[in-house]
């Protein structure tokens, strides 16, 4: 979204709101397109341009938006973070929008009006959003904008792309997150030799390096982040619930495993599909969002729960 040109906004809605240091916190930044839906008037502003989004927005800036993609996970973020419980790290979102501070006065309503613990945003009236995410010490950014997805990655911090959709209602309370492993948890190191070797070639090199851990990809913070809050929690009485859905099949789950193990990151489920379709499993599971490299694979997930793509590794040229 693009405006006439001015300085971002940077918005404390709650300036009463104690500051805690980053190590204390779990902070996911989100786009207003992921956590309402705006398809409508984006595809105004698309075809007609600003002047006719920001009418139109004016003119509804009383009318609440629909919830999007993204909004059933961030109120069970939230939710974890009402529950206050000690020793538990504080969760915050913190919304970033390309809108206007004015133009967006109709997400602030809506925000409000569902009663989101949001208390923290930046407007950019139309410029990137991506360099504000570390100034928040943001662990995880969410966008319906791959431009801005590409930037958050570049610069360190997990980011996916929605697919723009709107909410579909949770399954139960417990937050449910799913990860792919190669190039989302771990490097690409393994994953570039399938694709440029091949399978056996893979499932060699995985033999060999089965006590060698996997290199870090872009979500291991995020991982670890989600990992600090289960601490807290004896297993079965866990709020959260993590998988790894991927791919991989014996024997190359064993280097996965003991990747795991060297990280000291508790993963609950882990299923090892050797190549199956991960949708059916993903519903099984009842995940609030599942993160892929694979872009064909988002979408096959999409069909059953909420999805996004990391446009990072070897299956992601520029």
């Amino acid at each position: 979204m693009s405006s006439s040109p001015s300085d971002p906004a940077i918005v404390e809605l709650n300036p009463q709101r104690a500051a805690l240091p980053d190590q204390e916190r779990l902070v996911v930044a989100i786009s207003a397109r992921a956590l309402f839906d705006l398809e409508d008037s984006h595809a105004l502003f698309e075809n007609e341009g600003i002047e006719a989004y920001a009418s139109y927005q004016r003119s509804r800036e009383n009318q609440p938006l629909e919830p999007g993609m993204a909004f059933p996970l961030v109120k069970k973020l939230l939710a974890l973070d009402a529950l206050g419980r000690p020793g538990v790290p504080r969760v915050e979102i913190i919304l970033l929008s390309r809108n206007s501070a004015d133009t967006g006065l109709r997400i602030f309503n809506s925000i409000e009006r569902c009663e989101l613990g949001i208390v923290r945003a930046a407007f950019t009236s139309g410029a990137p959003v991506w360099p504000y995410i570390r100034p928040f010490g943001a662990h995880l950014f969410l966008s319906a904008n791959p431009e801005s997805v590409r930037g958050s990655l570049d610069n360190g911090v997990a980011a996916a792309t929605l697919l723009p959709a709107r909410a579909t209602r949770p399954i139960d309370t417990q937050l449910r997150v799913a990860f792919d492993g190669d190039a989302v948890i771990f490097g690409d190191e393994s994953e570039r030799i399938s694709q440029e070797d091949g399978l056996e070639a893979f499932a060699r090199n995985e033999r060999a390096m089965a006590e060698t851990p996997l290199s870090a990809g872009p979500f291991r913070g995020f991982l670890h982040a989600l990992h600090q809050i289960q601490e807290a929690f004896p297993s079965e009485e866990s709020p959260l619930r993590t998988a790894l859905v991927t791919a991989r099949s014996a024997p190359a789950h064993k280097r996965v495993i003991l990747t795991l193990r060297h990280w000291g990151v508790r993963l609950d489920e882990a299923l090892f599909l050797g190549g199956r379709d991960k949708g059916p499993f993903l519903e099984a599971f009842g995940a609030d969002i599942f993160f892929d490299d694979s872009r064909q694979n988002v979408e096959n997930a999409a069909r059953h729960v909420a999805a996004g793509h990391v446009p990072h590794g070897v299956s992601n040229p520029r």
